[in-house]
């Protein structure tokens, strides 16, 4: 994709156009303008993750999907991590905390209160805010969420406060140099504005993180990522679904990224930098 400036809408909730302006020196993007009640922007029935409820097509699709990620991304952490202190922030209602619980003593933050009070009927007891949480952690996991944090510098200093210097780091966020990103473009789904207040490459986080005390060790692709972001942006370019073109697309952009590493969206691992 192009460095200039990219204009994209809110296809969810407003249909106000928004601004994705390169962010420092860094290959990362920031939403421009940013709304003062970011909440209202989440207030749709269409937005499924601080619900487990399925009504569409795509929805059921995602859901189905969401079972078979969930066991692997317990698996990706156990090769690193057999056991020990786990946080999951931005937990949702809790479904990878309940798969991850076999292995790990979990803790979790959602500041979504219908999302809390759906994690609440699996058992889990989740915080609103970081600044309730006191312990150090062996994990920490942040699936999809630190595109929608405002401040990326004190989430990462609280990355340092939170995780034990032997702990890793695993966030997960959509990654705006695959090729399904660069098909669609402006109508890319993962831009998902304003919701998502930041958008990444891979060098761009890699390159944040690492001036901000964290090391890149390995990375992965959601490839499941690429199909799912290519249905909602069918619809978006076009008006109405095509599954087929979104299909066709999906294979394309994990294709590309089979040589390239750039997948719709990426998994990173990050460990602390020696003192």
């Amino acid at each position: 994709m192009e460095d200039s400036t990219i204009y994209c809408k809110d296809y969810l909730v407003s249909g106000e156009e928004y601004r994705l302006e390169k962010w420092k020196h860094y290959d990362i993007l920031k939403t421009q303008p940013v709304p003062e009640n970011l909440a209202a922007y989440y207030k749709s029935e269409d937005y499924i993750s601080h619900t487990d409820s399925s009504k569409s097509f795509t929805d059921k699709l995602y859901n189905i999907v969401k079972a078979y990620m969930l066991q692997k991304k317990v698996g990706w952490i156990l090769k690193e991590k057999s056991s020990g202190k786990l946080l999951d922030i931005g937990a949702g209602t809790g479904d990878f905390l309940n798969a991850a619980s076999r292995y790990f003593e979990v803790n979790g933050v959602e500041p979504s209160e219908i999302a809390r009070e759906n994690a609440k009927k699996k058992n889990l007891n989740l915080k609103s805010n970081l600044a309730e949480i006191s312990d150090t952690y062996d994990v920490i996991s942040m699936w999809h969420v630190l595109e929608h944090v405002p401040n990326l510098n004190h989430q990462i200093e609280e990355f340092h406060r939170l995780l034990k210097d032997d702990g890793i780091l695993v966030i997960a966020v959509p990654n705006y140099k695959s090729k399904d990103a660069e098909i669609y473009k402006e109508h890319w789904a993962a831009f998902d504005v304003p919701r998502h207040l930041w958008h990444f490459s891979k060098i761009g986080i890699q390159t944040l993180f690492l001036e901000n005390g964290f090391q890149l060790y390995n990375s992965t692709g959601l490839k499941f990522d690429s199909y799912y972001v290519s249905m909602l942006s069918e619809k978006h370019r076009a008006g109405k679904q095509n599954l087929l073109a979104a299909f066709k697309n999906g294979l394309k952009s994990n294709l590309a990224a089979a040589n390239t590493g750039e997948y719709s969206s990426m998994v990173y691992f990050f460990k602390k930098s020696p003192k």
